[in-house]
């Protein structure tokens, strides 16, 4: 009797009365505020004055205030030819090197996963892309496809192979060329993510499968890749995204050229903005994108969602 008494009211005392709650909800947002402060600065607030600006005419120089113009835009975005060939131009860009760089990546990362001599060494010459900024990248890369000193032509003339030729400047070679710098230049992020994944898989179940006979491929197929599987999603995912919505490494290279073969949708917009000051234009360009990354988004998540349910 005693201990049933006292249980409910031990329980009333340690619950925080309203006021006490109240005081710590606003020491938690007290707590936040330095971290929610600049994302709502930087990063909330530009957003929804890009939104707003898409439904304006600004431009710069104009004399006249700014006018409120709706959908009209969107409206001419529709019927723009160049930006849906930037579009695809994206889309081909961003396939082109997710792809290759989840599969380069998936196989460097079982490599350095094995008990190799000097591994360490091997892992840290493995990120040394990563450490470096995008516009150093561009512009070492710029060095490498140089066509009268650059070491690609030079290795080429060495082997007899050819004289090379001008990589970033032909219409046919410029966007594989700048597809092989995104592949190297986020290679090690991927790597870094899928040797996490591995490094947490339990090396039981492999001793187990090989105990019951299978093979390397079918460990892989039955043991690493399912427990890989939802790392290879995420990292695959977030590098599509990271690709399409890709700048400053091409503009380095090729400043959209030659032709706009390499004109991607976040080029086009800056061109837009920047370069022929249509502000409200550039701004409609940015909503789009905006939009397509957030479908992306949703069916990423509901791909997760549903994922999460089925186990």
């Amino acid at each position: 009797m005693t201990l049933a008494t006292a249980t409910p009211r031990s329980r009333k005392q340690s619950e925080p009365k309203g006021t006490d709650r109240k005081q710590t909800d606003y020491g938690a947002w007290f707590l936040v505020l330095p971290a929610l402060i600049p994302i709502l600065v930087l990063s909330v607030g530009p957003l929804l004055y890009g939104i707003s600006l898409a439904f304006t005419d600004s431009q710069a120089g104009r004399t006249e205030p700014t006018a409120w113009i709706g959908t009209l835009n969107f409206q001419d975005l529709l019927h723009d030819t160049l930006f849906w060939d930037s579009f695809r131009i994206g889309l081909l860009w961003a396939i082109g090197v997710s792809v290759p760089q989840f599969l380069l990546a998936l196989g460097l990362a079982l490599l350095l996963n094995q008990n190799l001599r000097f591994r360490w060494l091997a892992r840290a010459l493995a990120i040394v892309p990563w450490a470096m900024p995008e516009v150093v990248v561009g512009i070492m890369w710029r060095l490498v496809y140089n066509p009268d000193a650059g070491i690609l032509n030079e290795t080429i003339r060495n082997l007899g192979l050819g004289e090379g030729r001008d990589w970033l400047t032909g219409l046919a070679t410029a966007l594989p060329a700048v597809i092989v710098v995104g592949i190297w230049a986020g290679m090690p992020q991927t790597t870094v993510a899928l040797l996490a994944g591995l490094q947490n898989t339990p090396h039981e179940l492999h001793e187990a499968a090989a105990l019951d006979g299978a093979g390397a491929w079918r460990r892989f197929r039955t043991v690493t890749w399912p427990a890989l599987k939802p790392v290879a999603l995420a990292i695959t995912a977030l590098n599509f995204i990271w690709n399409f919505n890709s700048f400053a490494l091409v503009y380095v290279l090729t400043n959209g050229g030659p032709g706009g073969r390499t004109r991607l949708p976040m080029l086009f917009a800056y061109e837009e903005a920047f370069r022929y000051g249509q502000f409200g234009y550039a701004a409609a360009m940015g909503c789009v994108m905006v939009a397509v990354i957030s479908v992306m988004l949703a069916l990423y998540l509901v791909g997760r969602l549903k994922g999460g349910d089925e186990q």
